[in-house]
């Protein structure tokens, strides 16, 4: 097995009472590193102490109190001595229509996603600016990437999120710090719980995964560990996507039409093709309908005969 070299190394993990920042915490315990698990609820956090006594500090904290969020690269210094590696992971999610949420709900998702985790980095990357390295790994979402309806607030944040990580890179890469982000998919967590309490609703749910299955909370340490060890020193500003491909369904709604559409030209004799503008003076292009058009980061144009990837 790979040594990563996080043995003695000093992490701060928000979130860390259950779920995927309770398995980034783990994980990187296991891998030799002293965390300070930082999480409203300190009944949880206490139990998790108890896995590992002398690695593990808890910390109650929420994330709205900026001063708090502030102090804790202080307390991970006073506590064990340093500070290397942060994984901002705690996260808000409240579901609703936005024309019926309140300004103050918009409001506090922003507190605890976005600035919380820009707050802890900056105290942290003072003294990481010092040393000359450190590591942060901030966990974001695919309802970043995407946007998720009931969801808009929470989107807009982990999208907020995924900017900041690669601005932050860039800004810090001279300092010998990397900055990554991860964003997870559907994940089997409190936060699914509604899905899968219902066999119906996890069906419908897994239907729209690729790998036709939700991932464990386990199966996101090991990517948080390679980020925050010297293994990734070359590795900033990347978004890293874990969700059994469930991007590739990000056009679903997109294809259902399109499908609706040539089901109803099929019906009526017409030619199954849709037509797509040309540029100026070009003679327009036609694909076979559910195609899409994927562009690469130089500008080049690949047909995809299934739909979006």
């Amino acid at each position: 097995m790979m040594d990563l070299e996080l043995e003695g190394r000093v992490a701060i993990v928000t979130g860390a009472s259950r779920g995927l920042g309770r398995a980034a915490a783990a994980a990187l315990v296991e891998q030799g590193a002293f965390v300070v698990a930082a999480a409203r609820s300190i009944d949880a956090l206490t139990d998790f102490k108890a896995t590992s006594p002398d690695h593990i500090h808890p910390v109650q904290c929420d994330m709205s109190d900026t001063e708090t969020v502030a102090r804790l690269p202080q307390v991970a210094i006073d506590t064990f001595g340093g500070i290397d590696i942060v994984v901002n992971n705690a996260g808000i999610a409240p579901a609703g229509k936005f024309l019926e949420q309140d300004l103050s709900v918009w409001e506090k998702v922003m507190a605890v996603n976005v600035t919380a985790p820009a707050i802890l980095a900056r105290a942290a990357g003072k003294h990481m600016a010092k040393q000359g390295s450190g590591k942060i790994i901030n966990i974001a979402s695919t309802s970043g990437i995407l946007g998720k309806v009931m969801l808009v607030a929470y989107s807009s944040s982990k999208g907020a999120l995924l900017q900041f990580t690669k601005a932050l890179a860039s800004e810090w890469a001279k300092n010998g710090i990397q900055v990554n982000a991860i964003a997870p998919g559907a994940f089997e967590t409190d936060a699914q719980s509604a899905v899968l309490e219902s066999p119906d609703i996890l069906k419908r749910r897994l239907a729209k995964i690729p790998a036709r299955r939700m991932g464990a909370p386990e199966e996101i340490g090991p990517l948080v560990c390679y980020l925050a060890s010297s293994k990734s020193d070359f590795v900033t500003g990347g978004v890293f996507v874990i969700d059994g491909a469930n991007p590739a369904n990000s056009n679903d709604q997109a294809v259902q039409h399109r499908v609706a559409r040539r089901s109803s030209r099929e019906k009526s004799g017409e030619s199954a093709e849709e037509t797509r503008p040309g540029t100026r003076g070009q003679t327009p292009e036609r694909y076979p309908v559910g195609a899409s058009r994927l562009h690469d980061q130089s500008g080049l144009c690949k047909d995809n005969a299934r739909g979006c990837g």
